[in-house]
């Protein structure tokens, strides 16, 4: 048992002596809309966090983040004008696959935790917000993209492609989906 744990140690000192760990802070602007909303037009939003990233060798590296993320989804029906601004804590967690020296394609899964949901109606000048009901406070989403690191500096793009049905009413299957564009420096730890 002893050596064993001995044996342990020293792999795992192994993996982390050549292995490279990096906080990437990032800010940028979100793309957002709901799908099957009846004429539902995208919305510009912030998004804000960090990337904890362990990188395993020059082809692969883990990251996982948390981002607040300004969301929802804008439209217009006649005079009337109508936004849905929902805001979450996201947090990425992706595989990064370097197929290019600097150029990354990630993938992985995404629990975002909802904070606020609200929609406001204007009509001539009159505007109106309130909660919105049977909202769900869990939205998983499933992150695709790429990112480039010119330097320390990263530039990086993703598609979130939303899994739960955000509403919880009989029939709606609306869903978050979300293109995102974020800038980040990497800083080694």
């Amino acid at each position: 048992m002893k050596k064993l744990t001995i044996l342990a140690v020293m792999m795992v000192a192994t993996l982390t002596a050549s292995a490279q760990w990096s906080v990437t802070p990032k800010v940028g602007m979100n793309l957002a809309t709901i799908t099957n909303g009846d004429d539902a037009k995208m919305k510009v939003g912030l998004v804000a966090g960090a990337d904890l990233a362990y990188r395993f060798s020059d082809m692969f590296a883990i990251s996982a983040g948390a981002f607040y993320s300004m969301q929802g989804a804008k439209g217009k029906e006649g005079s009337v004008t109508a936004k849905i601004n929902t805001e979450y804590i996201n947090v990425p967690i992706l595989a990064n696959v370097y197929v290019l020296p600097g150029l990354a394609l990630k993938a992985g899964i995404q629990p975002g935790f909802n904070v606020k949901h609200k929609a406001k109606a204007e009509l001539n000048g009159y505007s109106e917000e309130a909660n919105i009901p049977n909202y769900k406070s869990l939205d998983l989403s499933i992150p695709l993209g790429l990112s480039y690191e010119i330097s320390d500096f990263v530039i990086d793009a993703r598609y979130n492609l939303g899994l739960t049905k955000i509403v919880d009413v009989s029939g709606n299957s609306s869903k978050n989906s979300v293109i995102q564009f974020t800038v980040g420096y990497k800083i080694p730890l």
